[in-house]
């Protein structure tokens, strides 16, 4: 594993001291980028709507500035974070042997594990396991892949509800329609939140984060600008080593997430400060 601590890319705070001094050489632009930016956004929002959408002048050199932060966060970890439902056999599995990609044959092993645990009967694994969006090409984006966001999500969002409602996630209750094989799923296990150290150079968005910890440092800067939340996924598998801490119902933290914890996120994320007044 890396030996750098992970980023939290909604977090100026956890940004490494080359990271946060790079950024900190294009200040001046970055801000100008954004207060030139809120103010176009203001300006079309108050117009007919019939005007042509104005170039930011800073927008060239901002681009390339957000590239070369790619290039930083390239070498770098971000704490993500997995939804999903899980035994308590499963979680004690991923703590001595970290994440695995889901694929059709991991899902098999899955659902295996199941019936030895007397969780599942082999009819209806032999049920889900055939209708499982895996074996078309509904899931090709999904397979050989291990999901997760870059920013916590509450557990009362309907973005990730279905993912902790359900044991065996997309690829399991995506495609029932048995009120029966529901209610099942829906029975096994706990809701979980894994917290992951996720290195970038196995993910195809570090642009992305890119975009994320520049848009935080021009928060940092008094800039009014979004937060930028994103999905991103793993490629490889991720060993123990990587696996921060796994949240389960009941859990203090699991209950607070995205308001009390992680510590500080919420005021991270909702105070904003604009500076072109």
């Amino acid at each position: 594993m890396n030996d750098c601590a992970p980023i939290d890319v909604w977090d100026i705070d956890t940004f490494d001291e080359e990271l946060l001094g790079d950024l900190d050489t294009h200040a001046i632009l970055i801000r100008k980028y954004f207060q030139i930016l809120r103010r176009q956004r203001l300006e079309r929002e108050t117009s007919d709507h019939t005007m042509s959408h104005p170039m930011n002048p800073y927008a060239e050199e901002f681009i390339r500035v957000t590239e070369h932060v790619m290039l930083l966060m390239e070498r770098r970890l971000i704490r993500a974070w997995h939804y999903t439902r899980m035994t308590d056999t499963e979680v004690d599995v991923l703590s001595r042997n970290g994440v695995i990609l889901s694929t059709i044959n991991t899902l098999r092993k899955r659902l295996n594990a199941q019936v030895a645990e007397g969780l599942l009967p082999q009819d209806i694994v032999e049920l889900l396991f055939w209708d499982s969006p895996f074996q078309t090409d509904e899931f090709d984006g999904r397979s050989d892949k291990f999901w997760m966001v870059s920013h916590p999500i509450s557990i009362k969002d309907s973005c990730v509800a279905p993912l902790l409602a359900s044991w065996g996630g997309e690829s399991v209750y995506f495609s029932q329609q048995c009120s029966h094989v529901k209610e099942l799923l829906m029975s096994i296990g706990r809701p979980r939140v894994l917290e992951v150290a996720m290195p970038l150079t196995y993910s195809d968005q570090t642009y992305s984060a890119s975009e994320a910890v520049v848009a935080t440092y021009g928060r940092s800067l008094g800039c009014l600008c979004e937060q930028r939340v994103f999905d991103l996924y793993s490629d490889e598998p991720l060993g123990p080593e990587y696996l921060l801490a796994v949240h389960s119902e009941g859990d203090e933290a699991f209950v607070t997430m995205a308001c009390e914890y992680p510590a500080g996120y919420a005021k991270a994320v909702h105070s904003r400060i604009d500076s072109d007044d």
